[in-house]
């Protein structure tokens, strides 16, 4: 026989959240400025991050190229951040420099990323940065020295600039994983960008925060039969123009990857920096029940859909 608390459905005792012990992991990537809200299911309320600020644009003018956006991470093995609030924090996503400036700063929380470095135009040295934009070519003296890296292990310096009689290469942009290139004689050529560095923080491996290539000198001559530019590094650094119809090329966006030089002065096309990204990795879960709450983690997970 029925009674009517036979109708009732049971909750198995449990009051509170799910008391599930599974565990996950959630990954939030800014492409753009933005807010991030922690997972009401992170415990103990800390993240690992990944901060890339915009690559620096290449110079105009025989000019060096942009060096990367400062790269800032705890994945893996370091320093978290803890106590995030789980109110809404605001993220910055630093902007590609144009072809005259630096990338823009990248920033969460307690985290900023420099922007990458602009790289020289003729007869200038490249600017400080994330990693250092390359310096700029001369028609006689130099070299121009790349500019260094900001502190705290962001990147790395960009190359130096080289003259012969009247043409030159200049220096590539420096990247996270590596100096740029100085400019060599020759052709001459531009240096080739500093190599970016992986991160697998997303779940899977991605090269960010590759230098730009340097441009050259491509009027010709005995001395300089034609310029080429320098690749850009792996991690999303622009190539620079070579000799025929190659233009030069901007950074990969959301790699904070430095812009290309130009190559003077028939294929003058200077490239901007790649946009930077900022991407967080929190723990997601249930956890067993306590049994008591308090009423504002009562109202944290009933908005969460968590509590039964």
């Amino acid at each position: 026989m029925t009674t009517p608390l036979d109708n009732i459905p049971a909750n198995g005792g449990i009051i509170g959240p799910d008391n599930s012990t599974s565990t996950g992991v959630k990954v939030t990537t800014f492409t753009a400025d933005g807010n991030f809200t922690q997972s009401p299911t992170n415990s103990p309320a800390e993240i690992d991050y990944l901060v890339i600020a915009g690559g620096g644009g290449g110079g105009p003018g025989r000019a060096g190229g942009g060096g990367a956006g400062g790269f800032k991470t705890s994945f893996p093995g370091g320093t978290k951040l803890t106590s995030v609030p789980y109110t809404s924090t605001p993220v910055v996503v630093g902007a590609g420099g144009s072809t005259t400036s630096n990338g823009g700063d990248s920033s969460i929380l307690t985290i900023t990323a420099t922007g990458g470095g602009k790289g020289g135009p003729f007869e200038t040295n490249g600017s400080t940065g994330g990693s250092g934009g390359g310096g700029g070519t001369s028609d006689f003296g130099g070299p121009y020295s790349g500019g260094s890296a900001s502190p705290g292990s962001q990147g790395n310096a960009g190359g130096n600039s080289v003259t012969i009689h009247t043409a030159g290469g200049a220096g590539g942009g420096g990247g996270a994983g590596g100096a740029g290139s100085n400019g060599a004689p020759g052709e001459p050529r531009g240096g080739p960008g500093g190599n970016g560095t992986a991160n697998s923080i997303t779940g899977g491996s991605v090269t960010y925060a590759g230098g730009g290539g340097g441009g050259a000198d491509n009027r010709g001559g005995p001395t300089a039969p034609g310029g080429i530019g320098g690749n850009g590094g792996p991690g999303g650094g622009a190539n620079a123009s070579g000799v025929g119809p190659t233009p030069s090329q901007v950074g990969q966006a959301n790699t904070g990857g430095g812009g290309s030089g130009d190559t003077w002065y028939t294929y003058s096309n200077p490239g901007a920096g790649g946009s930077g990204v900022v991407i967080v990795r929190e723990a997601t879960g249930q956890f067993n029940c306590s049994g008591m709450w308090p009423l504002n983690q009562v109202n944290t997970f009933i908005k969460a859909g968590e509590w039964i």
